[in-house]
């Protein structure tokens, strides 16, 4: 049985994709998440990480992704709040169950949007 890819491989395909397809447009990770140390994680939460932000922005297009594996991945609470902030202020959010999902999502707003 195959495994499958996680979140990390599903995020650096996707990013590869869009920096392929999309080579004027800029995108960023958000590297909120991850295992740190203790002291680590305390310095970058008073520098301003934030639990729940998006993975990735892409400014020019004010659009959020939000990575998940293709299966087993879920929104946490933090994220669920993020993602209703975001919207709230006008920007959109995509959340993408593998690199192929973002990229639908993407496409699909490119198209609604005229972009």
């Amino acid at each position: 049985m195959k495994s499958l890819p996680t979140e990390h491989l599903e995020q650096v395909t996707f990013v590869s994709f869009f920096r392929s397809k999309y080579p004027s447009v800029r995108i960023f990770s958000i590297p909120n998440g991850g295992f740190r140390h203790k002291a680590t994680a305390q310095k970058l939460k008073i520098e301003g990480a934030s639990s729940g932000v998006p993975d990735l922005y892409v400014p020019e297009w004010k659009l959020w992704i939000e990575m998940k594996r293709k299966k087993g991945g879920s929104l946490s609470p933090s994220q669920k709040d993020w993602i209703k902030y975001l919207e709230e202020i006008g920007d959109t959010v995509i959340v993408g169950k593998g690199w192929e999902s973002a990229r639908d999502g993407v496409e699909v707003w490119l198209s609604r949007n005229n972009k």
